[in-house]
């Protein structure tokens, strides 16, 4: 069972630290993603390092760790539960660039069960780029839960 990928670019016209503000502030992600809700469940280090956050969505919940935190520049979290993966890394990453920014959303990871990674990586990518989608929108000014 191979490492699976996915990888979700998107130019957005606000500013890093504009998008990072969001990206950043994980009690922020129901506003502009399609997630339900956020719980904290260990903040971590004063950088947020550690942070231990619950998303839950419908009846998927799932729990996942920040690894890394470079203010506005990268955002690297982990999946410790919720999905029939295992090795779940996300690095978010955001570039200045003439007039705004690129965001790039990098997936990997291993699916639990033969067979399963490609159903996984669909699915993940419709999300990944919700959630690029509503970080734009939310960055720009504009309402993320309108249909784009």
């Amino acid at each position: 069972m191979g490492l699976q990928d996915v990888d979700i670019r998107k130019t957005i016209s606000a500013g890093p630290a504009e998008v990072f503000r969001w990206l950043g502030d994980s009690s922020s992600w129901p506003i502009w993603t399609p997630i339900d809700s956020h719980r904290s469940i260990d903040p971590g280090d004063v950088a947020g390092v550690g942070e231990i956050r619950v998303f839950t969505t419908g009846r998927v919940r799932v729990r996942e760790e920040i690894v890394e935190r470079l203010p506005d520049r990268r955002l690297t979290y982990v999946m410790l539960s919720g999905l029939a993966v295992k090795e779940y890394r996300a690095v978010v990453e955001v570039e200045p660039a003439p007039g705004g920014c690129e965001l790039r959303w990098h997936t990997t990871f291993k699916p639990k069960f033969p067979g399963t990674g490609w159903i996984y990586r669909s699915a993940l990518t419709k999300v990944t780029r919700r959630f690029a989608d509503g970080l734009a929108a939310q960055s720009e000014g504009a309402d993320p839960s309108r249909d784009t």
